[in-house]
């Protein structure tokens, strides 16, 4: 598996809306774009900081795995994603190694990349997405 960089960093919020403000006209970030994924029940923004992106994520759902983890941890960083050269070959790689998956297929994310979630419990705790683009 070959990992590229730290593609973003995903922070669960209440709503974008409320957020923005801070990291536009407080740090000077830009939004490049917003997208609904509705398979994720979560509306995302983006901002590109160097080679990297900062991910906001807000739910369009109270089922939705953002609004979960804002019940349960609140609001903050949800996930850190790391890019990936061929995220089919990193998830074949990762399941031989005794690696436990939330996806061991990749779905659709926002932007067209391929995702797959990593399960906390291999990652001490973190929850790890890789995404192909």
């Amino acid at each position: 598996m070959k990992i590229l960089k730290i593609d973003h960093i995903g922070i669960a919020a209440k709503s974008i809306k409320q957020v923005a403000p801070f990291w536009s006209a407080i740090l000077g970030l830009q939004i490049t774009g917003r997208e609904t994924v509705e398979e994720q029940k979560a509306t995302t923004a983006f901002l590109p900081v160097g080679e990297s992106e900062l991910e906001i994520l807000e739910s369009t759902s109270p089922e939705g795995a953002i609004a979960k983890f804002i019940e349960s941890r609140g609001e903050g960083i949800q996930h850190i994603a790391l890019r990936v050269d061929n995220i089919e070959e990193a998830l074949k790689e990762l399941k031989e190694k005794g690696v436990r998956l939330i996806d061991e297929k990749p779905r659709r994310g926002a932007g067209g990349a391929k995702i797959a979630f990593i399960h906390p419990k291999s990652t001490n705790g973190v929850l790890l997405e890789l995404s192909e683009r």
